[in-house]
């Protein structure tokens, strides 16, 4: 109840300093005044503008040692481990809903998948994520730099599939077995950022953004098992997003 009113009461003070300025426009004859009137009003609403879109992304994820990367602590001999990737190329797509604030305030929500193949035998990463998102922007012109974090959590498939499998020859009778394996861990995350926002007309922005996934949570599965900063779920890296905004930009 109580965050209700809060909300009520933001809209309220936003409708109202929005219907002023708006007055006070349209009362001023000098073209001049009334434009000064729309700045000042325009810094002084709460709620400023809101916008939406797609970005997609290419990253590096990595890690210090590949079973890690695989979640599996049997891959075989130690030679072998050590042929293993410890990362790789990550590719995928996500998007956003935000509004703005006080003209300088981004506050809303995203959600991503990524893949990042491996090995060129099925075996792979894929990761979905999603939070809440807030960001700091300010004005340069048609350029609005932005600095800010994700904080949410998300879901790391991995699934391993060794290149014996596809580089040994099949014998009639014969067994097989090789150590394929397949695993899915929750993590939490905190996702800061930096980028900026490029206007292409009054309705539509250009987005370029990079971000570190600082993803955490339980490394085994006891329940028993505290949550530690140290226990990072892996792999981790960099991503680089392009992507299109739309909505009304507050400018």
């Amino acid at each position: 109840m109580r965050k209700q009113l809060v909300i009520l009461v933001l809209a309220f003070l936003s409708l109202s300093v929005m219907a002023q300025g708006q007055k006070g426009s349209s009362n001023d004859s000098s073209h001049q005044s009334s434009k000064g009137s729309k700045g000042s009003s325009h810094q002084s609403a709460i709620f400023t503008g809101f916008s939406g879109g797609m970005m997609v992304h290419i990253g590096y994820a990595f890690s210090d040692d590949p079973r890690k990367v695989f979640s599996n602590t049997g891959l075989g001999s130690e030679a072998y481990v050590n042929s293993l990737p410890r990362g790789g190329v990550s590719l995928g797509l996500g998007g956003t809903l935000r509004v703005h604030l006080l003209d300088h305030i981004h506050v809303g929500a995203e959600g991503d998948v990524s893949t990042m193949p491996l090995m060129g035998t099925g075996s792979n990463i894929r990761t979905g994520w999603g939070g809440a998102m807030c960001d700091y922007y300010f004005h340069c012109g048609k350029v609005r730099p932005l600095l800010g974090m994700v904080l949410g959590g998300g879901a790391m498939q991995r699934l391993y599939v060794p290149d014996q499998a596809l580089n040994t020859p099949y014998t009639s009778g014969a067994e097989l077995q090789f150590n394929a394996s397949y695993t899915k861990s929750g993590f939490f995350l905190m996702d800061p950022y930096v980028g900026m926002e490029i206007d292409l007309n009054s309705h539509m922005a250009l987005l370029l953004r990079i971000d570190y996934m600082l993803p955490f949570g339980k490394t085994g599965s006891s329940l028993t098992q505290s949550v530690k900063w140290s226990s990072f779920m892996t792999p981790t890296g960099p991503r680089l997003y392009v992507g299109i905004m739309f909505g009304k930009l507050g400018n």
